[in-house]
């Protein structure tokens, strides 16, 4: 896959950095502003810290660890995806199951999860990787419907969990720096960008569908999606991660050695695009920093 990059409205730096390789499949790419990035091995259930110019360490092991964010608090909330649960690690290294079913029916399979301003967690619970007979999310009236588990879920700080939508193979995650748009990655048959309108509250108010990602014959699908400052649209697809306008335009693809998985904005400046590729990870220098976090704010990044 070519890796040389031209995309002076996007990036500063054009040729991908490998921070680290020796991996089998890296995802869950995390900026913690003590100075260090989060990922997990996803295929060896490790979740990694890594921190520039070190060796990348094990933080502890998973079941099946994927998508991660950070709470409001700054605990890492990790979706472990083979234990059908989130799970939540304090600093002092404490892991707790924080969320495990709804309506007593246990989740498919967490994929990704975001934090809202308000201290909200959405995550994608996709279904095409459970068996059919091993679903157990009810569906209307009580009854298990093949389509009715695929949700993006949303969980209150108070613990209430609702559905805030069905998909077809929710993924990535992310929103609009006002918040009031969601980004789903739909993956698998259909590939596309769902754009999820949201009232104040983060309520779905109504949706669309932002981009198609139905283009080309190079590896990679809708799955990693972040927003920077601007609210440009990253996310992973054919060829490696396609950069989106607000309105859906594509402006190109930044191209990495190894098929692109997830990414992150990261580094003091939130201008390092940390990518997650298969067996290596990688970083690039943007001109835009990402949309931060919720927490990052609070502590004034």
């Amino acid at each position: 896959m070519p890796t040389a990059n031209d995309l002076p409205e996007v990036l500063e730096t054009t040729e991908p950095e490998r921070l680290a390789t020796g991996f089998i499949f890296t995802e869950g790419p995390l900026w913690h502003p003590g100075g260090y990035w989060y990922f997990v091995d996803l295929r060896r259930n490790q979740l990694l810290r890594l921190a520039p110019g070190k060796e990348s360490e094990l933080v502890r092991t998973t079941i099946g660890g994927n998508g991660t964010t950070f709470d409001l608090q700054g605990r890492l909330i990790v979706c472990e995806g083979d234990d059908r649960r989130l799970t939540r690690m304090g600093p002092d290294g404490k892991v707790e199951s924080l969320v495990d079913n709804y309506r007593g029916g246990r989740f498919n399979r967490p994929n990704d999860v975001i934090c809202h301003s308000n201290g909200c967690l959405y995550f994608t619970d996709p279904d095409k990787r459970r068996s059919y007979q091993e679903r157990e999310i009810p569906g209307p009236a009580g009854e298990d419907n093949l389509w009715d588990g695929a949700r993006v879920y949303r969980l209150a700080p108070d613990g209430g969990l609702s559905v805030l939508t069905n998909c077809e193979y929710p993924n990535g995650l992310a929103l609009s720096p006002d918040e009031r748009t969601m980004y789903v990655a739909n993956t698998r048959s259909s590939q596309y960008i769902h754009a999820i309108r949201l009232d104040v509250a983060g309520q779905m108010v109504g949706r669309s569908i932002f981009a198609d990602l139905n283009e080309g014959t190079e590896p990679g699908i809708p799955d990693g999606l972040k927003v920077d400052s601007l609210g440009r649209v990253y996310c992973t697809g054919p060829g490696g991660i396609w950069v989106m306008a607000p309105d859906g335009r594509r402006i190109g693809v930044i191209r990495w050695p190894e098929q692109a998985v997830n990414f992150a904005f990261g580094g003091p400046d939130l201008r390092t695009l940390f990518c997650c590729a298969h067996t290596s990870v990688y970083t690039l220098r943007v001109k835009v920093p990402g949309n931060p976090h919720p927490w990052y704010k609070q502590r004034g990044q």
